[in-house]
């Protein structure tokens, strides 16, 4: 499949924007179960159960996402659309109340995928399971394979990473340039609140006065990200989490799904991921000139088609047993 923009959606930030301001979803048909976790937490999913023998999609949302986010909710009806079964992971202090640990979620936390794809395995064993992460959580999904290379379950048989922040130092530069500096704005206005709140728990996870002094994703993930879940500053925390790093261990089909045009990264980042590819031939990479951060929006103006959401799940078809590709064509 070759994505091209809608006509009147090709400046890159109208792509990037649009699905949150502009697309208009019912909610999928899903149900919310809460998980408890070994450290005393919990996590939520939103489930689809799917028709019997049908692949299971697991989704990973971006940062601060939630079951209301446009891409989720656009991958979960594609999913129920095709009969597959489906769990969206709502990460640690994104579902409906703050969770309990001191800890939140971040870029390269991998111990709650790897939970769900377990407890997932040990459920229904002969059942395959796909996974599809966008943006934060695509870092995660990425770094999950890489870690575990050969050792992922085998029921996991493909995963696809939709505009990744491959290179998470790059990615917190570029969010301070122009226009960018507005997603910057958007994501800290939240972040702020819900380490305010976090605080409310365990006063000591960091000075109240700082709070306010927090104005790039740098600062808040130096003083905040970075300490409270063991790295010593934001840069010791984007050099271990950024996925980047742990491409070439992944041991699985995997589509890498981002547009050069992401206000999210300087384009010389996909050149080094098109290097590590070429030596890695799990990766299946689709790197279009236009499409902005999770937009991929095609169509003519009258009918808009939103690309991405096909384009994972065609491919995460693909990769299934004949059978199974021939249940959901």
């Amino acid at each position: 499949m070759d994505f091209s923009p809608a006509w009147p959606l090709r400046n890159r930030h109208v792509q990037t924007l649009w699905g949150k301001l502009a697309r208009k979803l019912p909610p999928a048909p899903t149900r919310l179960e809460r998980w408890d976790t070994p450290d005393g937490d919990f996590i939520e999913l939103h489930r689809i159960a799917g028709e019997p023998g049908s692949p299971r999609l697991v989704i990973l949302h971006g940062l601060e996402g939630t079951i209301r986010s446009h891409y989720a909710q656009g991958l979960l009806h594609e999913a129920n659309r095709r009969g597959w079964g489906a769990d969206l992971l709502i990460f640690r202090s994104c579902g409906g109340e703050m969770n309990r640990a001191r800890r939140f979620y971040h870029s390269g936390e991998t111990t709650d995928i790897a939970l769900v794809i377990d407890r997932l395995v040990a459920a229904e064993p002969g059942r395959a399971i796909v996974a599809a992460g966008v943006s934060l959580g695509g870092n995660v999904l990425l770094k999950y394979l890489g870690e575990r290379g050969e050792a992922v379950p085998p029921q996991l048989k493909a995963a696809a990473a939709v505009s990744v922040p491959f290179d998470l130092a790059r990615s917190s530069i570029q969010i301070q340039r122009g226009f960018a500096r507005l997603y910057q704005w958007h994501f800290m206005r939240s972040l702020r609140r819900k380490a305010a709140a976090k605080l409310e728990q365990f006063p000591d996870v960091a000075p109240a006065d700082a709070l306010p002094r927090l104005r790039t994703m740098y600062d808040f993930d130096n003083v905040i990200t970075a300490p409270l879940h063991g790295f010593a500053d934001a840069d010791d925390y984007y050099r271990r989490s950024s996925s980047i790093g742990w491409l070439h261990g992944i041991r699985r089909p995997t589509l890498l799904l981002s547009a050069t045009d992401d206000p999210f990264l300087p384009s010389e980042v996909f050149d080094r991921v098109r290097e590590i590819a070429a030596r890695n031939s799990w990766l299946t990479l689709d790197f279009p000139a236009r499409g902005g951060h999770v937009g991929f929006i095609a169509g003519d103006g009258r009918r808009l088609k939103y690309f991405a959401e096909q384009r994972v799940c065609d491919f995460l078809a693909s990769q299934l047993r004949p059978q199974l590709q021939e249940r959901i064509a």
